[in-house]
């Protein structure tokens, strides 16, 4: 692979983002990041991510909406994009019930146009995010020739939408398209609207976890680093497929992980039981077969070694991350 390709990263400013575009920036790709840095979660985290990004020459960042048609032409007719890197997303189950047009807008129809640009300007590869949540109900490890055709929420809807739009725009005009789907992200400057960004904080604080549920609900966790790494692979081409990115491990559940970070920050945890959630998943678990065939990929970093860095980091940052607003009501595993 050329290393002096130009990447179009939406999405940058986010968790998945950030980490996939330091490494395509440590590789010498040249990266060209948009987010439109929107408030679902403090902003003050994206501004952080960011400025780790504007500190390599090969990167440049643009506040743009995939939303945006016009502002995302002006840019498609300014650079020469050898891939797109589709991670730019409304994320989140519970938020989705309420606000659902958002993520059909941003998810389906921004999807839409990066492709529709993509087919003008004659640019062949995009690697598209989705997520496990399309899983739901289905039998356990997760493949990925499953019908998953009963999404539970707007959120999984959406990203469905996504990803039946770029099989369309690569059976009609040939766009090489990996859908990379990722199954429980977390690490260090992780999203505060994900449990465990959330379990790390309020333990340090002694402040009550909100669980909802008993608990007992599991997921297959996978570090950020295993995933930029794996969404940088999916660059390759490959015609259509979709790809699991996850533990592909037996899924841990929250109460374990909250034992595992009280450990670590050595204080005891208050939990406040809240009812589980009816869009939620009990479980999750990847088979990531494909991914180890297809990409030569496999997760590398552990839960423990993970989690130890995911607490580092908050430590580190302690002096900021304490102020980083965790609303309630959207709270996601």
């Amino acid at each position: 692979m050329e290393q002096k390709q130009t990447v179009l990263l939406t999405g940058a400013a986010g968790f998945i983002g950030w980490r996939t575009a330091q490494f395509l920036l440590e590789k010498g790709f040249n990266v060209v990041g948009i987010d439109n840095m929107n408030n679902y979660y403090d902003v003050r985290l994206k501004e952080w991510r960011k400025e780790t990004l504007e500190k390599y020459p090969n990167f440049k960042f643009y506040q743009v909406d995939i939303e945006n048609l016009g502002a995302l032409k002006v840019l498609f007719d300014s650079y020469k994009f050898d891939t797109v890197i589709n991670l730019a997303a409304r994320a989140g189950v519970r938020y989705s019930m309420e606000n659902p047009h958002v993520y059909m807008q941003t998810n389906a129809q921004g999807t839409l146009n990066l492709l529709e640009l993509m087919r003008e300007k004659g640019i062949k590869k995009m690697v598209l995010a989705s997520t496990s949540s399309l899983y739901a109900g289905q039998p356990m490890p997760f493949k990925e020739d499953l019908p998953v055709n009963n999404p539970i929420s707007p959120y999984a809807a959406s990203k469905k939408a996504a990803e039946v739009m770029a099989y369309t725009y690569h059976y009609l005009y040939g766009i090489d398209v990996s859908v990379v789907r990722y199954f429980t992200v977390y690490g260090p400057a992780g999203r505060p609207d994900m449990s465990i960004f959330r379990f790390i904080k309020w333990i340090d604080e002694g402040t009550p976890i909100k669980l909802f549920g008993d608990g007992s609900q599991a997921r297959d966790f996978t570090y950020v680093d295993d995933i930029a790494k794996g969404t940088i692979l999916a660059m390759k081409p490959v015609g259509y497929e979709i790809i699991n990115l996850g533990g592909g491990k037996n899924p841990i559940s929250l109460k374990s992980i909250i034992q595992r970070i009280e450990n670590l920050l050595g204080k005891k945890a208050v939990i406040e039981y809240k009812p589980f959630h009816k869009a939620d998943m009990k479980e999750t678990w990847a088979d990531i077969e494909k991914a180890g065939k297809l990409l030569g990929w496999k997760p590398e970093v552990s839960i423990d070694e993970g989690l130890k860095r995911a607490v580092d980091w908050y430590l580190q940052n302690k002096d900021w991350v304490k102020e980083i607003s965790l609303e309630e009501g959207v709270q996601n595993i």
